[in-house]
């Protein structure tokens, strides 16, 4: 086939289209740079939403963390996780058809040392259902530190943001994803008062009187990452 002036023109022409398009909608070095750290930062946070494994006297319980709905609260939690802090401690507080509370008072009923208070992360748009796990903490929004809970019935009524308790919620990270039958076998335990010994503010430990606590020790062994086993 012979090739006219008018031909090649038309195919330059056509080339130069093709390429004025592709240069348009190619990802600029800042976009293509953006997508790199989006998928890294998605990497990350799947790495450190490990499943948890929770070992008590009672069976094993694992849960799944959130760290895309709630990054701030599981940092922390991982935090005391990495430090052992949970290991030999009590579910020290257990209320029937409610919920099971521990992660801060060791297996002799001693009220641990903790670091600072977190923001509180209630309004994540997750919510109290059951099996899920969340911050326990005072009525002060931003004051949860290592005390977590179980919810065994659902509470999203009462503790989500905006509901029966006020508008702040109960942050909720994660959820038991095996071992809901060990959290309804603490759930049922009989409890009474029982003296506890609180942290003061100069460190010091004294008596005090606490209610729902399990008659029989309730004991967390150990809290780890479920991949280092």
């Amino acid at each position: 086939m012979k090739m006219t002036k008018k031909t090649i023109a038309l195919g330059v022409a056509i080339i130069v289209a093709a390429w004025a398009i592709w240069s348009v909608l190619k990802p600029a070095p800042a976009e293509a740079a953006e997508v790199g750290f989006t998928l890294g930062a998605e990497r990350k946070i799947e790495a450190e939403t490990n499943a948890m494994y929770l070992d008590t006297n009672f069976g094993e319980i694992v849960i799944k963390l959130d760290a895309l709905n709630a990054p701030v609260t599981v940092e922390n939690f991982l935090n005391y996780v990495k430090s052992n802090h949970y290991d030999n401690t009590m579910f020290h507080r257990v209320i029937k058809d409610f919920m099971i509370q521990g992660g801060g008072f060791s297996s002799e009923g001693d009220e641990k040392e903790t670091v600072e208070p977190i923001k509180n992360e209630g309004k994540n748009g997750l919510t109290n259902k059951r099996g899920s796990i969340a911050m326990a903490r005072t009525n002060d929004p931003n004051s949860a530190t290592s005390q977590f809970f179980i919810n065994t019935v659902d509470n999203s009524r009462t503790l989500d943001a905006g509901g029966a308790n006020g508008p702040d919620g109960y942050a909720v990270f994660g959820e038991v994803i095996s071992g809901m039958e060990t959290v309804d076998k603490i759930a049922t335990v009989r409890v009474g008062p029982k003296t506890l010994k609180s942290k003061a503010p100069n460190g010091q430990l004294y008596p005090s009187p606490n209610g729902d606590v399990p008659v029989e020790n309730v004991l967390i062994k150990t809290l780890k990452i479920k991949s280092e086993d």
